[in-house]
């Protein structure tokens, strides 16, 4: 049942995750917004590109956190205690996805923002963190071979459905079918990535200040 409390909490999960960590930290700490350079997003993606991993790591965890703490709004539904698991994590979902929505169309910044990768992994902690682990480690694993973080984004997102259906044989119906769509949503958003990667274009992150780079929208 949706409830006026749920709506106020799925509005404050958006407005979590709609916090622009990336311009935040450019602008404050660098006089940098990195939404001129790069690739154009507010993330942390191009946060490293464009800033290094002085801004890029604190970035991450910043976008990591919005997706974890989203998650756990369910907690401050009033009866939370006495929901089905089945509902408290149904709920979870909705805060969670709402999270992610706040970083990919942000208000404070005209609906401007990332790709949603590190909110969705925060999410993906906090339904399941074990899955989100492995898929981790498929990130680092494959970044660090290629040097390409939308490559490693795009197959550790591939990777989660795997881990939860296959894996650890989930019988959780809704956190089967979102897993699905997480691969989903990281081939939509990475577009633009996947064509330069194929045309052998697609910039390697270089842990460096590099706000020079040319604006690849």
């Amino acid at each position: 049942m949706i409830t006026t409390e749920i709506i106020l909490l799925v509005l404050l999960a958006y407005l979590t995750g709609a916090f622009p960590s990336a311009v935040w930290v450019g602008k404050t700490f660098y006089k940098i917004d990195v939404r001129e350079y790069g690739s154009g997003n507010a993330g942390a993606t191009n946060t490293f590109r464009v800033l290094g991993k002085g801004a890029g790591i604190p970035v991450l965890f910043m976008d990591i956190l919005k997706g974890c703490l989203a998650v756990n709004y369910a907690l401050l539904i009033s009866n939370s205690s006495e929901l089905s698991p089945e509902l408290f994590f149904e709920n979870q979902l909705a805060f969670g996805i709402a999270a992610v929505i706040g970083h990919l169309f942000p208000v404070y910044t005209g609906f401007r923002g990332g790709k949603g990768i590190a909110t969705m992994m925060g999410l993906l902690i906090g339904l399941n963190p074990l899955a989100a682990l492995f898929s981790f480690l498929v990130f680092v694993v494959v970044f660090l071979v290629s040097k390409y973080v939308s490559l490693g984004s795009i197959v550790a997102s591939m990777a989660f459905p795997v881990f939860v259906m296959f894996v650890l044989n989930s019988d959780n119906s809704s956190l089967n079918l979102f897993s699905i769509f997480v691969p989903i949503l990281s081939l939509i958003t990475h577009q633009k990535n996947i064509e330069r990667l194929i045309r052998g274009e697609e910039t390697k992150v270089i842990f460096g200040k590099n706000k020079n780079n040319e604006k690849d929208s």
